[in-house]
């Protein structure tokens, strides 16, 4: 999967389909299970449903974190200087993702808002305060 997101590239939806649906039977006996950054298709929207409906659970919340673009490559860029990841030095890489992005996943968004209880957090700002947003949002 790595060289997908070394690529820029999405992990195809029937390895992301096989690989939730082992999340989910793993976690069968917890309260919830929270996803980051899955489902990113529409495809994908369409399996996780179909894989929790099968498991006779219910997808109770969608939170979808808004980042503007800009702040999404200064985020890559100093991942890269400070983490040393190789996926986040090039910027070629970091424009496809937000290229795939606004062609794959703000989509994957907007459809789930007509399925499911999908609120939007502002992502700006310290990690301690994008925290406690999403902690207000999931009622803890």
């Amino acid at each position: 999967m790595a060289n997908f997101e070394q690529k820029g590239d999405l992990v195809p939806d029937a390895i992301m389909k096989k690989l939730f649906g082992k999340i989910i039977d793993e976690n069968q006996s917890e309260e919830g299970i929270i996803l980051d950054g899955y489902p990113r298709t529409k495809t994908q929207v369409d399996d996780l449903i179909e894989l929790v409906q099968s498991k006779n659970e219910t997808i109770s919340l969608v939170i979808n974190i808004d980042v503007p673009k800009d702040e999404l490559l200064k985020r890559a860029y100093k991942r890269a200087e400070v983490s040393n990841r190789e996926d986040d030095k090039d910027s070629r890489t970091h424009l496809k993702r937000v290229q795939v992005f606004e062609t794959s996943t703000r989509p994957a968004v907007d459809y789930m808002r007509t399925l499911l209880h999908v609120e939007v957090v502002d992502g700006m700002g310290k990690i301690d305060e994008i925290t406690q947003r999403i902690t207000q949002k999931l009622n803890l």
